[in-house]
């Protein structure tokens, strides 16, 4: 992987979500060993140097579009950089900008939320909203669409807790507000109005003031002068830790709302911008939201009432907590770099549902052959090795899927201090059609990325040709013989190379 230019700005009146939700993208781009970098009208010091601690580049652009310096200096920037992608993010990019970028011959992602613009111009074009798929598009005819939740972009701090199960207490006394990163109108300020209001006994507040927040004096004066556990956090970094704490939250209708959802956490919803209208009108259709609507015609003492309804009711919370993680499974970044990477698979985790289709393959007759196990393995004792394996820190295990999400192999390694041993098998319907060598090189280059493994080994009964076969064009090299359970197999090894 090679550069990715990530145009997408941030101030007090836009906020600080597009360039939030583009630094997960380019933080996975440098997790798969490319390089990423933003080229950004920032106002934020705090907000600039969360990029740059993330290791990411950031270069000022002080003359944002419609002044002609800004697409000169990103068609110059993407010559420079020799970039594999441009990323923009930004309701002022106009089709004019994005045609220009398109013919200047550099492939070019658009992320959108509410399809404004008569016409799109991009190779990629991504809304992950919940309501993208009844927006009506008009693209270039070669333009991938990639719409709808199933593409929502978290970073990595939120991935780290994608198997959390969020607890849901009998009565909801911890809140998290969170209203946006400027929150211009001050509507935090109502909402803490509001909680004052709120009949739950012992309720405790955490309240997110970001960093491009102009009233953060007034909100302090607000917390102390008012009875109550409140407290105010500036500079956030430990979002899904709070989320975690949280029994429920108050959350402007932006992106943040997908990262509540994936963290199972019940929301109520205002509105703090025009484009949030329809995505917390179907967050709150689907159950995933209670959406209050506009900040502006929303009381104090309304927001009260449905805080105490909605912390009283343990089944609405427990729905909505269901919901929200149906909605957002984490793999939105995996899905759109498949895309951006032309992959035909990629690698999700193993997980719980997995187990009945892992038994069926292992159960195949051609895979009982080349085992070195050649017995029928009894659901009983099958269940038993999944769930150890699941559970076993030293046990990396993928499915690799195609981008329709059909579920095409399994592969897993066995790790040992730097040393790995690799098992693989495909669905007999993806047999002899190369899936395996890609499998094998896709998942043991994402290994080696990921861990402080040196060297893995694969062992192959000797009549398997299909699988050395792959091994070799994956590049693992033949290193002699060993015995297998009593049997000999074919040792190859995958030295990690040193860069």
């Amino acid at each position: 992987m090679t550069s990715l230019l990530i145009r997408a700005d941030a101030n007090t009146r836009i906020g600080t979500g597009h360039v939030m939700r583009c630094l997960a993208l380019a933080q996975a781009w440098q997790a798969e060993g490319g390089c990423a970098l933003f080229l950004s009208q920032c106002d934020s010091a705090p907000l600039r140097h969360r990029v740059e601690t993330a290791g990411v580049g950031f270069i000022p652009n002080d003359n944002p579009h419609p002044d002609p310096a800004d697409l000169q200096k990103t068609l110059a920037l993407l010559d420079e950089l020799g970039a594999s992608w441009l990323v923009l993010d930004g309701y002022h990019f106009d089709p004019t900008y994005q045609q220009a970028v398109r013919a200047a011959g550099h492939r070019l992602l658009v992320v959108d939320d509410t399809a404004h613009w008569p016409q799109y111009h991009a190779d990629i074009l991504l809304n992950q909203n919940i309501n993208a798929e009844q927006l009506s598009y008009v693209c270039d005819a070669d333009t991938r669409r990639l719409l709808g939740t199933r593409y929502v972009l978290l970073r990595p701090e939120f991935l780290a807790w994608r198997d959390w199960q969020h607890e849901v207490s009998h009565v909801a006394r911890k809140v998290l507000v969170t209203l946006g990163g400027s929150d211009p109108d001050n509507v935090t300020l109502k909402v803490i109005q509001a909680l004052q209001q709120v009949g739950v006994p012992e309720l405790d507040a955490k309240i997110i003031v970001g960093p491009a927040n102009p009233h953060l004096n007034t909100l302090c004066r607000a917390i102390e002068s008012l009875n109550g556990h409140m407290q105010l956090l500036t500079t956030v970094t430990n979002m899904p830790e709070l989320m975690a704490w949280a029994d429920m939250a108050i959350s402007a209708a932006g992106s943040t709302c997908w990262e509540l959802a994936f963290m199972g956490l019940p929301s109520v919803l205002l509105l703090l911008a025009e484009n949030q209208c329809a995505g917390a009108k179907e967050l709150s259709k689907r159950g995933v939201a209670l959406n209050l609507g506009w900040h502006g015609q929303v009381e104090p003492a309304q927001i009260a009432q449905v805080v105490t309804e909605l912390s009283a009711s343990v089944r609405t919370r427990t729905e909505m907590a269901s919901q929200g993680q149906n909605f957002v499974d984490g793999d939105g970044i995996d899905r759109v770099l498949m895309r951006m990477c032309d992959r035909k698979i990629r690698l999700r985790r193993v997980r719980e549902k997995d187990c009945g289709l892992l038994w069926e393959w292992a159960n195949d007759l051609d895979v009982r052959k080349v085992s070195f196990s050649s017995e029928p393995i009894a659901w009983h004792q099958h269940l038993k090795w999944f769930n150890s394996k699941l559970h076993d820190p030293n046990c990396v295990f993928y499915i690799a899927v195609d981008e329709d999400e059909t579920s095409i192999g399994q592969v897993r390694y066995d790790v040992n201090e730097d040393e790995a041993v690799i098992s693989v098998s495909l669905d007999a319907r993806f047999r002899g059609r190369r899936y395996g060598t890609t499998m094998i090189a896709l998942a043991s280059q994402k290994l080696y990325r990921t861990s402080q493994v040196k060297l893995i080994h694969s062992y192959i009964k000797p009549g398997n040709e299909a699988s050395t076969r792959a091994f070799l064009k994956a590049g693992f090299e033949q290193a002699g013989t060993e015995l297998v359970h009593g049997h000999p197999a074919m040792h190859l090894i995958l030295p990690k190379q040193e860069t």
